[in-house]
Protein backbone atom coordinates (compact mmCIF):
# COMPACT_ATOMS: atom_id res chain seq x y z
CA UNK A 1 0.00 0.00 0.00
CA UNK A 2 2.82 2.31 0.91
CA UNK A 3 4.66 1.88 -2.74
CA UNK A 4 1.51 2.39 -4.29
CA UNK A 5 0.71 5.69 -2.47
CA UNK A 6 4.73 6.86 -2.88
CA UNK A 7 4.26 5.87 -6.84
CA UNK A 8 0.67 7.80 -7.26
CA UNK A 9 0.88 11.18 -8.82
CA UNK A 10 0.61 14.14 -6.81
CA UNK A 11 -2.88 15.65 -6.74
CA UNK A 12 -3.16 19.02 -9.20
CA UNK A 13 -2.77 22.60 -7.41
CA UNK A 14 -4.63 25.36 -9.59
CA UNK A 15 -1.83 26.21 -11.89
CA UNK A 16 -2.13 22.20 -12.71
CA UNK A 17 -5.56 22.20 -13.16
CA UNK A 18 -5.66 26.11 -15.20
CA UNK A 19 -3.00 24.08 -17.51
CA UNK A 20 -5.32 21.07 -17.36
CA UNK A 21 -8.10 23.11 -18.72
CA UNK A 22 -6.20 24.68 -21.64
CA UNK A 23 -5.59 21.38 -22.80
CA UNK A 24 -9.58 20.29 -22.41
CA UNK A 25 -10.17 23.70 -24.44
CA UNK A 26 -7.62 22.80 -27.72
CA UNK A 27 -9.54 20.10 -28.18
CA UNK A 28 -13.33 21.71 -28.30
CA UNK A 29 -11.82 24.59 -29.64
CA UNK A 30 -9.04 23.69 -32.69
CA UNK A 31 -8.50 27.38 -33.54
CA UNK A 32 -7.17 28.31 -29.49
CA UNK A 33 -5.39 24.98 -30.27
CA UNK A 34 -4.03 27.19 -33.34
CA UNK A 35 -2.83 30.20 -31.58
CA UNK A 36 -0.81 28.27 -28.84
CA UNK A 37 0.56 26.26 -31.70
CA UNK A 38 -0.61 23.26 -31.65
CA UNK A 39 0.26 20.89 -34.62
CA UNK A 40 -3.11 18.59 -33.92
CA UNK A 41 -5.21 21.79 -33.92
CA UNK A 42 -4.42 23.00 -37.58
CA UNK A 43 -6.87 20.80 -39.92
CA UNK A 44 -10.11 21.45 -37.53
CA UNK A 45 -12.24 23.66 -36.71
CA UNK A 46 -14.99 23.81 -33.31
CA UNK A 47 -18.14 22.86 -32.82
CA UNK A 48 -20.30 26.33 -32.92
CA UNK A 49 -23.71 24.81 -32.29
CA UNK A 50 -25.88 25.14 -29.63
CA UNK A 51 -24.46 21.20 -28.18
CA UNK A 52 -20.93 22.42 -28.87
CA UNK A 53 -21.54 25.76 -26.85
CA UNK A 54 -23.16 23.42 -23.98
CA UNK A 55 -20.08 21.17 -24.40
CA UNK A 56 -17.55 24.41 -23.51
CA UNK A 57 -20.11 25.45 -20.50
CA UNK A 58 -19.90 22.05 -19.05
CA UNK A 59 -15.83 21.85 -19.20
CA UNK A 60 -16.13 25.40 -17.63
CA UNK A 61 -18.50 23.93 -14.71
CA UNK A 62 -16.27 20.48 -14.32
CA UNK A 63 -12.76 22.74 -14.28
CA UNK A 64 -14.20 25.17 -11.48
CA UNK A 65 -15.30 22.11 -9.26
CA UNK A 66 -11.35 20.56 -9.65
CA UNK A 67 -10.07 23.94 -8.81
CA UNK A 68 -11.89 24.68 -5.47
CA UNK A 69 -10.51 20.84 -4.03
CA UNK A 70 -7.16 21.75 -5.76
CA UNK A 71 -7.33 25.23 -3.67
CA UNK A 72 -7.82 23.43 -0.24
CA UNK A 73 -4.77 21.33 -0.74
CA UNK A 74 -1.57 21.68 0.89
CA UNK A 75 0.66 24.45 -1.07
CA UNK A 76 -2.68 25.43 -2.93
CA UNK A 77 -2.57 28.61 -1.22
CA UNK A 78 0.80 30.25 -2.65
CA UNK A 79 1.21 33.70 -4.07
CA UNK A 80 1.35 31.56 -7.89
CA UNK A 81 -1.12 29.25 -7.04
CA UNK A 82 -3.74 32.02 -5.46
CA UNK A 83 -3.13 34.33 -8.21
CA UNK A 84 -3.59 31.44 -11.27
CA UNK A 85 -6.84 30.17 -9.09
CA UNK A 86 -8.30 33.73 -8.91
CA UNK A 87 -8.35 34.20 -12.50
CA UNK A 88 -9.35 30.70 -13.95
CA UNK A 89 -12.50 31.16 -11.20
CA UNK A 90 -13.15 34.71 -12.18
CA UNK A 91 -12.97 34.14 -16.45
CA UNK A 92 -15.08 31.00 -16.36
CA UNK A 93 -17.48 32.20 -14.18
CA UNK A 94 -17.64 35.08 -16.25
CA UNK A 95 -18.02 33.20 -19.23
CA UNK A 96 -20.73 30.85 -18.10
CA UNK A 97 -22.65 34.24 -17.20
CA UNK A 98 -22.05 34.93 -20.86
CA UNK A 99 -23.24 31.82 -22.02
CA UNK A 100 -26.40 31.29 -19.88
CA UNK A 101 -27.52 34.16 -20.86
CA UNK A 102 -27.58 32.83 -23.99
CA UNK A 103 -25.24 35.73 -25.69
CA UNK A 104 -23.30 32.80 -27.95
CA UNK A 105 -27.13 32.63 -29.69
CA UNK A 106 -26.64 36.02 -31.07
CA UNK A 107 -23.14 36.39 -32.07
CA UNK A 108 -23.00 38.72 -34.64
CA UNK A 109 -20.64 41.64 -34.69
CA UNK A 110 -18.45 43.23 -37.54
CA UNK A 111 -15.08 42.41 -35.23
CA UNK A 112 -15.51 39.25 -32.37
CA UNK A 113 -17.69 36.30 -33.70
CA UNK A 114 -17.34 32.71 -35.11
CA UNK A 115 -17.24 33.51 -38.70
CA UNK A 116 -14.39 35.99 -38.03
CA UNK A 117 -12.66 33.66 -35.57
CA UNK A 118 -12.42 30.93 -38.80
CA UNK A 119 -11.28 33.36 -41.44
CA UNK A 120 -8.75 35.08 -38.72
CA UNK A 121 -7.21 31.47 -37.86
CA UNK A 122 -5.99 30.82 -41.79
CA UNK A 123 -3.60 33.89 -41.57
CA UNK A 124 -1.76 32.43 -38.40
CA UNK A 125 -1.28 29.02 -39.83
CA UNK A 126 1.68 27.71 -40.71
CA UNK A 127 2.52 27.54 -44.35
CA UNK A 128 5.83 26.25 -44.94
CA UNK A 129 5.70 23.57 -46.12
CA UNK A 130 3.54 21.19 -48.30
CA UNK A 131 1.91 19.24 -45.15
CA UNK A 132 1.56 22.61 -43.35
CA UNK A 133 -0.86 23.29 -46.75
CA UNK A 134 -2.69 20.36 -46.49
CA UNK A 135 -4.22 21.58 -42.96
CA UNK A 136 -4.73 24.54 -44.96
CA UNK A 137 -7.06 22.37 -47.35
CA UNK A 138 -8.75 20.19 -44.60
CA UNK A 139 -9.52 23.60 -42.29
CA UNK A 140 -11.33 24.59 -45.34
CA UNK A 141 -13.05 21.49 -46.07
CA UNK A 142 -14.56 21.69 -42.66
CA UNK A 143 -16.02 25.25 -42.95
CA UNK A 144 -19.15 23.81 -44.42
CA UNK A 145 -20.10 21.89 -40.86
CA UNK A 146 -18.35 24.58 -38.37
CA UNK A 147 -21.11 27.61 -39.98
CA UNK A 148 -24.04 25.28 -40.12
CA UNK A 149 -23.30 24.96 -36.30
CA UNK A 150 -22.78 28.67 -36.16
CA UNK A 151 -26.15 29.14 -38.56
CA UNK A 152 -27.91 26.86 -35.99
CA UNK A 153 -27.03 28.79 -32.70
CA UNK A 154 -28.25 31.69 -34.28
CA UNK A 155 -31.74 30.23 -35.40
CA UNK A 156 -32.16 28.95 -32.07
CA UNK A 157 -31.43 32.76 -30.91
CA UNK A 158 -34.20 33.92 -33.46
CA UNK A 159 -36.97 30.81 -32.07
CA UNK A 160 -35.73 32.72 -28.42
CA UNK A 161 -35.80 36.13 -29.46
CA UNK A 162 -32.21 36.53 -28.49
CA UNK A 163 -31.78 39.30 -31.09
CA UNK A 164 -28.29 40.44 -32.80
CA UNK A 165 -28.41 44.27 -33.57
CA UNK A 166 -29.72 44.83 -37.06
CA UNK A 167 -26.81 47.22 -37.80
CA UNK A 168 -24.45 44.48 -36.35
CA UNK A 169 -26.22 41.41 -39.29
CA UNK A 170 -25.50 44.53 -42.06
CA UNK A 171 -22.25 45.19 -41.72
CA UNK A 172 -21.47 41.42 -41.54
CA UNK A 173 -23.71 40.84 -44.82
CA UNK A 174 -20.96 43.45 -46.45
CA UNK A 175 -18.01 41.75 -44.99
CA UNK A 176 -18.85 38.60 -46.30
CA UNK A 177 -19.89 39.15 -49.51
CA UNK A 178 -16.33 41.28 -49.85
CA UNK A 179 -14.80 37.92 -48.80
CA UNK A 180 -16.55 36.24 -51.62
CA UNK A 181 -14.59 39.19 -54.08
CA UNK A 182 -18.60 40.04 -55.21
CA UNK A 183 -17.97 44.06 -53.39
CA UNK A 184 -17.63 46.63 -56.10
CA UNK A 185 -13.83 46.23 -57.51
CA UNK A 186 -13.02 43.41 -54.88
CA UNK A 187 -11.30 40.22 -56.60
CA UNK A 188 -13.66 37.72 -58.25
CA UNK A 189 -12.11 34.76 -57.15
CA UNK A 190 -12.72 35.44 -53.16
CA UNK A 191 -10.78 35.22 -50.63
CA UNK A 192 -10.31 31.62 -49.68
CA UNK A 193 -9.13 31.31 -53.25
CA UNK A 194 -6.94 33.82 -53.00
CA UNK A 195 -5.13 32.50 -50.05
CA UNK A 196 -5.38 28.49 -51.36
CA UNK A 197 -3.54 30.46 -54.32
CA UNK A 198 -0.50 30.47 -52.43
CA UNK A 199 -0.15 27.67 -52.16
CA UNK A 200 2.62 24.80 -53.49
CA UNK A 201 1.36 23.69 -57.25
CA UNK A 202 1.79 19.88 -56.22
CA UNK A 203 -1.55 20.65 -54.02
CA UNK A 204 -2.83 23.28 -56.73
CA UNK A 205 -6.52 20.81 -56.99
CA UNK A 206 -6.59 19.81 -53.12
CA UNK A 207 -6.44 23.27 -52.45
CA UNK A 208 -8.79 24.95 -54.97
CA UNK A 209 -11.54 22.42 -54.08
CA UNK A 210 -11.07 23.44 -50.44
CA UNK A 211 -11.12 27.03 -51.11
CA UNK A 212 -14.18 26.28 -53.14
CA UNK A 213 -16.18 24.32 -50.45
CA UNK A 214 -14.99 26.63 -47.98
CA UNK A 215 -15.99 29.59 -50.61
CA UNK A 216 -19.60 27.68 -50.70
CA UNK A 217 -19.94 27.79 -46.86
CA UNK A 218 -19.27 31.64 -47.06
CA UNK A 219 -22.09 32.34 -49.46
CA UNK A 220 -24.48 30.00 -47.84
CA UNK A 221 -23.89 31.95 -44.86
CA UNK A 222 -24.02 34.91 -46.33
CA UNK A 223 -27.25 34.23 -47.96
CA UNK A 224 -28.84 32.98 -45.00
CA UNK A 225 -28.57 35.76 -42.73
CA UNK A 226 -29.90 38.08 -45.92
CA UNK A 227 -33.14 36.54 -46.41
CA UNK A 228 -33.63 34.98 -43.32
CA UNK A 229 -31.97 36.20 -39.83
CA UNK A 230 -32.09 39.49 -40.93
CA UNK A 231 -35.64 39.94 -41.43
CA UNK A 232 -35.83 38.36 -37.92
CA UNK A 233 -34.14 41.02 -36.30
CA UNK A 234 -35.51 43.66 -37.99
CA UNK A 235 -36.44 46.20 -35.61
CA UNK A 236 -34.04 44.68 -32.60
CA UNK A 237 -32.50 47.02 -30.24
CA UNK A 238 -29.27 48.10 -31.11
CA UNK A 239 -28.11 48.43 -27.48
CA UNK A 240 -28.15 46.07 -24.67
CA UNK A 241 -29.24 47.45 -21.65
CA UNK A 242 -27.80 47.95 -17.70
CA UNK A 243 -28.18 44.27 -17.40
CA UNK A 244 -26.78 42.94 -20.46
CA UNK A 245 -24.19 45.42 -20.37
CA UNK A 246 -22.67 44.71 -16.80
CA UNK A 247 -22.91 41.27 -18.15
CA UNK A 248 -20.35 41.77 -21.18
CA UNK A 249 -18.65 44.41 -19.06
CA UNK A 250 -17.31 42.00 -16.46
CA UNK A 251 -16.28 39.76 -19.17
CA UNK A 252 -14.03 42.08 -20.99
CA UNK A 253 -12.88 44.04 -17.78
CA UNK A 254 -12.77 41.22 -15.07
CA UNK A 255 -14.20 43.51 -12.55
CA UNK A 256 -17.29 44.70 -11.39
CA UNK A 257 -17.48 48.45 -12.21
CA UNK A 258 -18.93 51.25 -10.74
CA UNK A 259 -20.21 52.34 -14.71
CA UNK A 260 -21.47 55.96 -13.90
CA UNK A 261 -18.22 56.44 -11.86
CA UNK A 262 -16.14 55.34 -15.44
CA UNK A 263 -18.67 57.40 -17.25
CA UNK A 264 -17.46 60.41 -15.61
CA UNK A 265 -14.29 59.62 -15.53
CA UNK A 266 -14.47 59.29 -19.26
CA UNK A 267 -15.84 62.64 -19.35
CA UNK A 268 -12.50 64.24 -17.33
CA UNK A 269 -10.32 62.79 -19.58
CA UNK A 270 -12.14 64.30 -22.65
CA UNK A 271 -11.78 67.55 -21.02
CA UNK A 272 -7.97 67.27 -19.74
CA UNK A 273 -7.37 65.98 -23.18
CA UNK A 274 -9.07 68.47 -25.50
CA UNK A 275 -6.98 71.62 -23.55
CA UNK A 276 -4.02 69.59 -24.22
CA UNK A 277 -4.85 69.43 -28.41
CA UNK A 278 -5.66 72.28 -28.44
CA UNK A 279 -2.11 73.65 -27.12
CA UNK A 280 -0.55 71.17 -30.06
CA UNK A 281 -2.94 71.92 -32.60
CA UNK A 282 -1.75 75.65 -32.67
CA UNK A 283 2.06 75.08 -33.10
CA UNK A 284 0.63 73.00 -36.27
CA UNK A 285 -2.34 75.29 -37.63
CA UNK A 286 -2.31 78.58 -35.46
CA UNK A 287 -5.73 79.57 -35.46
CA UNK A 288 -7.29 76.57 -36.32
CA UNK A 289 -11.14 75.67 -35.05
CA UNK A 290 -10.58 73.08 -33.55
CA UNK A 291 -7.92 70.50 -33.08
CA UNK A 292 -9.49 68.04 -35.92
CA UNK A 293 -8.86 70.81 -38.28
CA UNK A 294 -5.41 70.64 -37.41
CA UNK A 295 -4.97 67.11 -38.04
CA UNK A 296 -7.00 67.07 -41.13
CA UNK A 297 -4.49 69.60 -42.42
CA UNK A 298 -1.86 66.35 -41.48
CA UNK A 299 -3.75 64.51 -43.94
CA UNK A 300 -2.17 65.93 -47.25
CA UNK A 301 0.47 68.42 -46.10
CA UNK A 302 1.95 66.05 -42.86
CA UNK A 303 4.29 63.31 -43.41
CA UNK A 304 3.61 60.61 -44.62
CA UNK A 305 4.44 57.24 -46.01
CA UNK A 306 3.54 55.91 -49.92
CA UNK A 307 2.59 52.34 -50.98
CA UNK A 308 1.40 49.52 -48.87
CA UNK A 309 5.03 47.58 -48.79
CA UNK A 310 6.49 50.85 -47.72
CA UNK A 311 4.06 51.10 -44.97
CA UNK A 312 4.46 47.86 -44.11
CA UNK A 313 8.35 48.16 -43.78
CA UNK A 314 8.10 51.48 -42.26
CA UNK A 315 6.46 50.30 -39.48
CA UNK A 316 8.47 47.25 -39.00
CA UNK A 317 11.59 49.80 -38.64
CA UNK A 318 9.74 51.84 -36.03
CA UNK A 319 9.00 48.49 -33.74
CA UNK A 320 12.74 47.35 -34.34
CA UNK A 321 14.14 51.04 -33.64
CA UNK A 322 11.90 50.54 -30.15
CA UNK A 323 13.41 47.60 -29.05
CA UNK A 324 16.77 48.34 -29.94
CA UNK A 325 16.36 51.45 -27.71
CA UNK A 326 14.43 50.49 -24.92
CA UNK A 327 15.97 47.23 -24.39
CA UNK A 328 18.52 47.26 -21.30
CA UNK A 329 17.44 50.47 -20.48
CA UNK A 330 13.48 50.26 -19.56
CA UNK A 331 12.61 46.88 -20.72
CA UNK A 332 15.16 43.67 -20.06
CA UNK A 333 14.17 41.43 -23.05
CA UNK A 334 14.77 37.65 -24.29
CA UNK A 335 15.95 37.36 -28.30
CA UNK A 336 12.09 35.34 -28.49
CA UNK A 337 10.47 38.12 -27.15
CA UNK A 338 12.76 40.63 -29.84
CA UNK A 339 11.25 39.49 -32.91
CA UNK A 340 7.92 41.23 -34.02
CA UNK A 341 6.81 40.84 -37.87
CA UNK A 342 4.65 43.83 -39.26
CA UNK A 343 2.11 42.64 -41.65
CA UNK A 344 -1.05 44.14 -44.33
CA UNK A 345 -4.36 42.75 -43.06
CA UNK A 346 -6.60 41.00 -44.79
CA UNK A 347 -9.25 42.66 -47.18
CA UNK A 348 -12.42 42.81 -45.36
CA UNK A 349 -11.19 43.15 -41.81
CA UNK A 350 -12.84 45.95 -39.53
CA UNK A 351 -11.04 49.51 -40.19
CA UNK A 352 -8.92 49.05 -36.62
CA UNK A 353 -5.24 47.60 -36.65
CA UNK A 354 -4.48 44.58 -34.54
CA UNK A 355 -1.96 42.22 -32.77
CA UNK A 356 -1.69 38.57 -33.15
CA UNK A 357 0.25 36.65 -30.18
CA UNK A 358 3.20 34.33 -30.81
CA UNK A 359 2.91 30.72 -30.62
CA UNK A 360 3.72 28.98 -27.19
CA UNK A 361 7.36 27.97 -28.79
CA UNK A 362 8.07 31.26 -30.50
CA UNK A 363 8.15 29.02 -34.15
CA UNK A 364 5.07 31.79 -34.99
CA UNK A 365 6.32 35.48 -33.46
CA UNK A 366 4.03 38.04 -32.41
CA UNK A 367 2.37 40.32 -35.62
CA UNK A 368 1.05 43.47 -35.64
CA UNK A 369 -2.18 43.74 -38.78
CA UNK A 370 -2.95 47.35 -40.38
CA UNK A 371 -5.84 46.96 -42.12
CA UNK A 372 -5.17 49.43 -45.27
CA UNK A 373 -9.02 50.13 -46.47
CA UNK A 374 -7.61 50.50 -49.75
CA UNK A 375 -6.02 54.01 -48.79
CA UNK A 376 -1.91 54.31 -50.12
CA UNK A 377 -1.23 57.09 -48.51
CA UNK A 378 -0.34 56.60 -44.78
CA UNK A 379 0.12 59.74 -42.40
CA UNK A 380 3.06 59.38 -40.01
CA UNK A 381 0.70 61.11 -37.00
CA UNK A 382 -1.02 58.67 -36.20
CA UNK A 383 0.64 55.52 -37.48
CA UNK A 384 3.73 56.22 -34.36
CA UNK A 385 1.23 56.29 -31.27
CA UNK A 386 -0.78 53.16 -32.61
CA UNK A 387 2.34 51.00 -33.11
CA UNK A 388 3.93 51.79 -29.83
CA UNK A 389 0.42 50.43 -28.89
CA UNK A 390 -0.05 47.29 -31.21
CA UNK A 391 4.16 46.48 -31.46
CA UNK A 392 6.36 48.08 -29.43
CA UNK A 393 6.18 48.54 -26.15
CA UNK A 394 2.66 47.70 -26.32
CA UNK A 395 0.55 44.27 -27.32
CA UNK A 396 3.65 42.80 -28.37
CA UNK A 397 5.80 43.11 -24.96
CA UNK A 398 3.45 42.52 -22.64
CA UNK A 399 1.97 39.26 -24.71
CA UNK A 400 5.21 37.68 -25.92
CA UNK A 401 6.46 38.20 -22.26
CA UNK A 402 3.88 36.52 -21.19
CA UNK A 403 4.76 33.73 -23.53
CA UNK A 404 8.37 33.79 -22.59
CA UNK A 405 7.13 32.83 -18.80
CA UNK A 406 4.45 30.56 -19.65
CA UNK A 407 6.55 27.53 -18.08
CA UNK A 408 6.74 29.86 -14.69
CA UNK A 409 3.29 30.50 -14.40
CA UNK A 410 0.99 28.62 -16.44
CA UNK A 411 -0.18 28.63 -20.01
CA UNK A 412 -3.47 29.49 -19.00
CA UNK A 413 -2.50 32.93 -17.51
CA UNK A 414 -0.27 33.90 -20.42
CA UNK A 415 -3.17 32.83 -23.12
CA UNK A 416 -6.19 32.02 -22.95
CA UNK A 417 -6.79 33.71 -19.84
CA UNK A 418 -6.08 36.61 -20.77
CA UNK A 419 -8.04 39.74 -19.51
CA UNK A 420 -8.81 42.39 -22.65
CA UNK A 421 -8.44 45.48 -19.77
CA UNK A 422 -5.25 44.49 -18.90
CA UNK A 423 -3.97 44.09 -21.74
CA UNK A 424 -5.69 46.92 -23.56
CA UNK A 425 -4.86 49.02 -20.28
CA UNK A 426 -1.09 48.24 -20.97
CA UNK A 427 -0.91 49.01 -24.65
CA UNK A 428 -2.18 52.40 -24.33
CA UNK A 429 0.20 52.66 -21.01
CA UNK A 430 2.91 52.07 -23.40
CA UNK A 431 1.98 54.47 -25.33
CA UNK A 432 1.94 56.99 -22.72
CA UNK A 433 5.43 55.72 -21.49
CA UNK A 434 6.54 56.54 -25.14
CA UNK A 435 5.47 60.34 -24.47
CA UNK A 436 6.61 60.03 -21.48
CA UNK A 437 10.67 58.88 -22.82
CA UNK A 438 10.17 61.76 -25.44
CA UNK A 439 9.92 58.98 -28.47
CA UNK A 440 7.17 61.39 -29.56
CA UNK A 441 9.54 64.43 -31.33
CA UNK A 442 7.33 66.90 -33.17
CA UNK A 443 3.74 68.39 -32.45
CA UNK A 444 2.49 66.00 -35.09
CA UNK A 445 3.10 62.79 -33.25
CA UNK A 446 2.03 64.13 -29.86
CA UNK A 447 -1.25 65.63 -31.64
CA UNK A 448 -1.80 62.25 -33.01
CA UNK A 449 -1.08 60.78 -29.85
CA UNK A 450 -3.28 63.44 -27.77
CA UNK A 451 -5.94 62.11 -30.45
CA UNK A 452 -5.47 58.57 -30.16
CA UNK A 453 -5.74 58.92 -26.16
CA UNK A 454 -8.87 61.08 -26.73
CA UNK A 455 -10.71 58.09 -28.71
CA UNK A 456 -10.29 55.48 -25.87
CA UNK A 457 -11.71 58.38 -23.53
CA UNK A 458 -14.73 58.78 -26.02
CA UNK A 459 -15.17 54.85 -26.29
CA UNK A 460 -15.58 54.94 -22.34
CA UNK A 461 -18.15 58.38 -22.84
CA UNK A 462 -20.21 56.75 -25.60
CA UNK A 463 -20.13 53.09 -24.32
CA UNK A 464 -21.27 53.31 -21.55
CA UNK A 465 -23.48 56.03 -22.14
CA UNK A 466 -25.43 54.72 -25.11
CA UNK A 467 -25.58 51.15 -23.77
CA UNK A 468 -27.37 52.69 -20.50
CA UNK A 469 -29.03 55.75 -22.04
CA UNK A 470 -27.09 58.37 -19.45
CA UNK A 471 -27.86 61.72 -19.70
CA UNK A 472 -25.32 64.04 -21.39
CA UNK A 473 -23.81 65.93 -18.52
CA UNK A 474 -24.81 70.27 -18.42
CA UNK A 475 -21.29 71.16 -19.20
CA UNK A 476 -20.33 69.14 -22.25
CA UNK A 477 -20.16 71.06 -25.43
CA UNK A 478 -22.16 68.29 -27.30
CA UNK A 479 -25.96 68.23 -26.81
CA UNK A 480 -26.17 69.27 -22.80
CA UNK A 481 -29.03 66.85 -21.02
CA UNK A 482 -29.90 64.74 -23.81
CA UNK A 483 -29.90 61.06 -23.31
CA UNK A 484 -27.31 59.15 -25.45
CA UNK A 485 -28.44 57.34 -28.90
CA UNK A 486 -26.29 55.44 -30.96
CA UNK A 487 -26.61 58.35 -33.55
CA UNK A 488 -25.19 60.80 -31.25
CA UNK A 489 -22.69 58.51 -30.21
CA UNK A 490 -21.57 58.61 -33.92
CA UNK A 491 -22.23 61.99 -34.65
CA UNK A 492 -19.75 62.77 -30.93
CA UNK A 493 -16.81 60.35 -32.43
CA UNK A 494 -16.70 61.91 -35.20
CA UNK A 495 -16.66 65.53 -34.03
CA UNK A 496 -13.78 64.66 -31.69
CA UNK A 497 -11.75 62.16 -33.74
CA UNK A 498 -9.16 62.73 -36.73
CA UNK A 499 -10.07 59.08 -37.93
CA UNK A 500 -12.03 59.13 -41.36
CA UNK A 501 -15.87 58.48 -41.57
CA UNK A 502 -15.52 54.84 -42.42
CA UNK A 503 -13.65 54.25 -39.46
CA UNK A 504 -16.17 55.98 -37.00
CA UNK A 505 -18.75 54.09 -38.18
CA UNK A 506 -16.70 50.80 -38.28
CA UNK A 507 -15.84 51.69 -34.71
CA UNK A 508 -19.55 52.75 -33.58
CA UNK A 509 -20.85 48.91 -34.90
CA UNK A 510 -18.24 47.84 -32.88
CA UNK A 511 -19.30 49.40 -30.07
CA UNK A 512 -22.57 48.37 -30.32
CA UNK A 513 -21.73 44.72 -31.23
CA UNK A 514 -18.72 44.29 -27.87
CA UNK A 515 -20.39 45.83 -24.96
CA UNK A 516 -17.81 46.84 -22.68
CA UNK A 517 -15.02 45.90 -24.64
CA UNK A 518 -13.89 49.36 -25.70
CA UNK A 519 -13.97 51.02 -22.05
CA UNK A 520 -10.98 48.67 -20.96
CA UNK A 521 -8.92 50.78 -23.02
CA UNK A 522 -8.87 53.93 -20.66
CA UNK A 523 -9.95 51.90 -17.75
CA UNK A 524 -7.00 49.72 -17.75
CA UNK A 525 -4.67 52.35 -18.19
CA UNK A 526 -5.85 53.99 -15.24
CA UNK A 527 -5.24 50.94 -13.37
CA UNK A 528 -1.75 50.46 -14.65
CA UNK A 529 -1.00 53.87 -13.69
CA UNK A 530 -2.22 53.20 -10.04
CA UNK A 531 -0.28 50.28 -9.33
CA UNK A 532 3.03 52.43 -10.97
CA UNK A 533 2.33 55.11 -8.51
CA UNK A 534 1.38 52.92 -5.55
CA UNK A 535 4.69 51.45 -6.23
CA UNK A 536 7.05 54.28 -6.66
CA UNK A 537 5.67 55.73 -3.03
CA UNK A 538 6.52 52.49 -1.72
CA UNK A 539 9.77 52.22 -2.95
CA UNK A 540 10.56 55.93 -3.06
CA UNK A 541 14.35 57.09 -4.80
CA UNK A 542 14.77 53.22 -5.20
CA UNK A 543 12.18 52.65 -7.28
CA UNK A 544 13.56 50.81 -10.74
CA UNK A 545 11.33 51.64 -14.04
CA UNK A 546 13.17 48.29 -15.84
CA UNK A 547 12.67 45.62 -12.82
CA UNK A 548 9.05 47.36 -12.40
CA UNK A 549 7.97 46.74 -15.96
CA UNK A 550 9.68 43.27 -16.19
CA UNK A 551 7.97 41.92 -13.31
CA UNK A 552 4.65 43.47 -14.18
CA UNK A 553 4.95 42.14 -17.58
CA UNK A 554 5.81 38.23 -15.91
CA UNK A 555 2.75 38.72 -13.26
CA UNK A 556 0.21 37.02 -16.76
CA UNK A 557 -3.24 37.40 -16.71
CA UNK A 558 -5.38 39.90 -14.29
CA UNK A 559 -8.84 41.05 -14.38
CA UNK A 560 -8.82 45.09 -13.22
CA UNK A 561 -10.02 43.55 -9.43
CA UNK A 562 -6.57 42.65 -8.54
CA UNK A 563 -4.76 44.07 -10.89
CA UNK A 564 -4.03 47.46 -8.69
CA UNK A 565 -3.08 45.54 -5.63
CA UNK A 566 -0.56 43.29 -7.49
CA UNK A 567 1.34 46.04 -9.67
CA UNK A 568 1.32 48.20 -6.18
CA UNK A 569 2.92 45.37 -4.21
CA UNK A 570 6.04 44.40 -6.94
Amino acid sequence: MSDANASAPAAPLPRQVADTYVDALVDLDPISGTYLGVPESHGKLPDFSPAGQEAMAALCRATLDELAAAEARPGGDSDEERRCARLLRERLKAELAVHEAGESLRAVSNLSSPVHSVRGIFTVMPSETEADWQQVAARMRAMPVALDGYRASLAEGLSRSLFAGPRQVSTVLGQLTEWLGEAEGGDKRGWFAQFAGEGPDALRGELDGAAAEATRAIRELRDWLRDVYQPGVAGAEETVGRERYALWSRYWNGADLDLEEAYRYGWQEFHRLLAEMRTEAEKILPGAETPWEALRHLDTHGEAVDGVDEVREWLQGLMDQAISELDGTHFELSEKVRRVESRIAPPGSAAAPYYTQPSLDFSRPGRTWLPTMGETRFPVYDLVTTWYHEGVPGHHLQLAQWTYVADKLSRYQTTVGMVSANAEGWALYAERLMDELGFLTNAEQRLGYLDAQMMRATRVVVDIGMHLELEIPADSPFHPGERWTPALAQEFFGMHSGRPAEFVESELVRYLGMPGQAIGYKLGERAWLQGRAAAQRAHGDAFDAKSWHMAALSLGSLGLDDLVAELSAL
